[in-house]
């Protein structure tokens, strides 16, 4: 099952369980009690948010790569990744993908397939691990996002376009600063 039906899955069983709670506000106090339902944990966004953080990131990486131009994409990280990279440095980090004209246009068109749920760390950054399908490489993404002023920004990012045959089950960690790494030989 692909990390996105789990969950929808999951916001399906959140939603029901908020159905019955309501049903049972309004049922008389003589009705039985219904069976125990198991409580789902909620997601830190919605699958919505969680889509657009991860194809906004994408495409804002790719039109920097184009022109070598990492400076909008620095501006609009968190602060903290702003004060661990310069746009030089990003450039540096992604000269690989640019080098070889890596488009990572597949990221508007597919569906991303996440390889863990979306989840918060203990600091309370949000961490969104998977890949786009893409043919013949994929494109395999692990961002972190951190809240400044109500607002998901990027924290950290890690890139690599393996094969398509060979995507793991699991991502590379989420490094601190922004990294780019090469498509394995």
């Amino acid at each position: 099952m692909s990390g996105i039906a789990r969950a929808l899955i999951v916001l399906l069983l959140l939603s029901c369980g908020n159905d019955r709670a309501t049903a049972q506000q309004k049922a008389p106090a003589s009705a039985p009690a219904p069976a125990a339902v198991p409580v789902q944990p909620s997601l830190p966004v919605s699958l919505e948010q969680a889509l657009y953080l991860i194809r906004s990131t994408l495409l804002s990486l790719n039109d920097a790569n184009r022109p070598g131009n990492y400076t909008v994409l620095r501006d609009l990280a968190a602060p903290d990744f702003q004060a661990r990279n310069t746009a030089a440095d990003l450039g540096l980090n992604f000269l690989d993908l640019r080098r070889r004209n890596f488009d990572l246009y597949g990221a508007g068109l597919l569906a991303p397939q996440f390889i863990d749920t979306p989840a918060l760390d203990q600091r309370g950054l949000l961490r969104l691990a998977g890949y786009i399908p893409t043919q013949p490489q994929q494109i395999k993404f692990d961002l972190t996002f951190q809240v400044v002023a109500g607002q998901w920004r990027l924290f950290a990012v890690a890139i690599a376009t393996p094969e398509a045959a060979s995507v793991q089950a699991q991502a590379t960690p989420v490094k601190p600063a922004a990294t780019a790494q090469k498509r394995p030989q």
